[in-house]
């Protein structure tokens, strides 16, 4: 593996996401002096906050991204590396395994839990889709866990040099090999197909396609382990909320001599004879240090490079395929509305009758992208998770709820969302109440709306947070290298290098950005390392 050159003491990582967060917790934990510069106010990126005020006082927090939380040992581990634990940070972590992970409904009246346990899911599709689908989601959990395992050491938590990684060594072309024995190279909704006949149970094993920003019917069958974490490994949820995360990493790093600022918008990356040698911030400061971890998107990565006299390896913004987009706002709603409606999980996926049609109106090449007509929506209520994060408004107790819709990017279907966003939202509110949401347009207070065009201000590519799709020629050693050539000393992290979009894989990526740059650094967190399962068993996970 490739490492960065010369001797590394200090590192500054620009972004206090999770990636960056990862990155410089398992820095820190090998011994360098870390620097954490965040532009906002607030330490998270996708897993962050945006506070709400109302009559000049502090109400509440929205988590302003990522709702799913899988594979929370990545968590132990960033922490670990430090020697911390979900129970020694200030906020401390515990979370909660969600069951159900989900609660589907459909457009033909019916709806089913998706439970982690196979049993608990075995009996729910049994009583919903009938006994032979039971036997065929046994059979489709083999097959997602033995995708998950045949890649992920190899394709998800691996550093790449070249394409040739694939096949260099024995063992390399063994895994190759298991995975094409598998299908793994074929698509993903022809494969889980051959498994589970129902029309719902395969929208419920490759809606995931979305993260990988392709249709279930050209997605790569590899992404089965995506599917693998949302519905076998469990869905959880920290108290708090999921910027507690990012709050926990934060505190974990600071109390083992990381230094993080906020409001440190970086705007020039300086480098001098094929080595960066200091950034600078937009209101004058200079930091400097041997060696710079980047987590930005790829849009403003490219723009320091190209300032700094550096082409950008691989493709330009112009050419990578990036995922479809969503608009998604939040926003509270009486506890006394949301009792009457239809369901009451922490998340719901309210499926309309269009399925291929909606994967491809949004997921179509430039200037062909519309927006769903049947529209598929994720609801999002923390609260029945958490009661804590209700909300007292005008003397009435509420709820925070998100809906996110997913949409073109900005380059399939450059729309004017400035125009745009408000009435969308209100189209879409109309069909979730129509779906049985009641007073959902006039009982909901929005405090916050994102858009292909609030992504695109804050420097996503093509406006879409899931950033670069997950074709072929965008996956694995084919996706944006973590080394930047030309600049010896320079690493990237987060959704738009290796190994890609989600959670689990930004907190990868900090630590193979981490990797590049220390050698001690190692994958599995050091002795203190604590697994999902073992958490629980310790009390720092409760089941709910």
């Amino acid at each position: 593996m490739r490492s960065v050159s010369g001797p590394v003491e200090s590192v500054v990582v620009v972004g206090a996401g999770l990636a960056g967060l990862s990155a410089a917790l398992h820095l820190a934990g090998a011994g360098k002096r870390v620097v954490v510069l965040e532009r906002e106010s607030t330490v998270g990126g996708r897993v962050g906050m945006y506070p709400v005020f109302e009559d000049g006082r502090h109400l509440y927090d929205i988590d302003n991204g990522a709702s799913v939380l899988t594979m929370p040992n990545l968590i132990a581990d960033a922490l670990a590396a430090v020697g911390e634990s979900f129970d020694s940070t200030t906020p401390a972590l515990t979370l909660t395994r969600l069951s159900p992970g989900y609660h589907a409904r459909f457009a033909d009246g019916t709806a089913l839990d998706v439970y982690s346990d196979p049993e608990a899911m075995t009996e729910e599709i049994a009583r919903v889709c009938g006994p032979d689908e039971a036997d065929g989601y046994r059979r489709l959990r083999r097959w997602l866990a033995e995708i998950f395992d045949a890649e992920f050491d190899r394709y998800i938590d691996s550093n790449f040099d070249s394409p040739l990684d694939l096949v260099s060594s024995r063992s390399a072309l063994r895994d190759t090999a298991n995975l094409v024995r598998l299908g793994g190279f074929g698509r993903l909704g022809s494969r889980v197909a051959s498994y589970v006949r129902d029309d719902r149970l395969r929208r419920i094993f490759t809606f995931q396609a979305l993260y990988a920003g392709t249709a279930p019917s050209t997605a790569l069958a590899v992404y089965g382990a995506i599917a693998h974490m949302d519905t076998s490994l469990g869905v959880y949820f920290p108290s708090g909320g999921m910027s507690t995360i990012s709050a926990a990493m934060t505190d974990a790093l600071v109390r083992n001599g990381g230094t993080v600022h906020t409001g440190a918008e970086v705007s020039e990356l300086l480098v001098e004879d094929g080595r960066a040698t200091g950034v600078r911030t937009v209101d004058g400061r200079h930091f400097t240090a041997d060696a710079f971890v980047l987590t930005p998107d790829l849009p403003v990565v490219d723009r320091w490079l190209l300032r700094a006299g550096v082409v950008p390896r691989k493709r330009s913004r112009n050419a990578t395929v990036a995922s479809p987009s969503a608009v998604v706002f939040h926003g509270t709603v009486p506890i006394d509305v949301t009792r009457t409606w239809p369901s009451a999980s922490h998340h719901t996926i309210d499926f309309g009758a269009q399925w291929s049609e909606t994967f491809a109106r949004i997921t179509a090449p430039r200037g062909h992208g519309r927006l769903m007509s049947d529209p598929s929506l994720l609801i999002t209520r923390p609260a029945m998770t958490d009661p804590s994060l209700r909300v007292v408004r005008g003397g009435v107790e509420c709820e925070p709820v998100s809906v996110l819709a997913p949409c073109p990017n900005l380059v399939s279907a450059p729309l004017d969302w400035d125009r745009l966003g408000k009435p969308y939202m209100r189209e879409i509110q109309q069909v979730l109440e129509h779906r049985g949401y009641r007073k959902l347009t006039s009982g909901m207070r929005v405090d916050h709306l994102d858009t292909p065009q609030t992504w695109a201000d804050r420097g996503m590519l093509a406006g879409s947070p899931f950033s670069a799709a997950h074709l072929f020629r965008q996956t694995g050693p084919f996706r944006r290298p973590n080394l930047v050539q030309g600049v010896d000393n320079l690493v990237l992290a987060g959704s738009g290098t290796t190994p890609g979009v989600g959670v689990p894989t930004v907190l990868i990526s900090g630590r193979l950005a981490a990797e590049r740059i220390s050698v001690e650094v190692t994958g599995d967190g050091g002795a203190a390392s604590i697994p999902a399962e073992a958490a629980v068993e310790a009390g720092a996970i409760t089941h709910g």
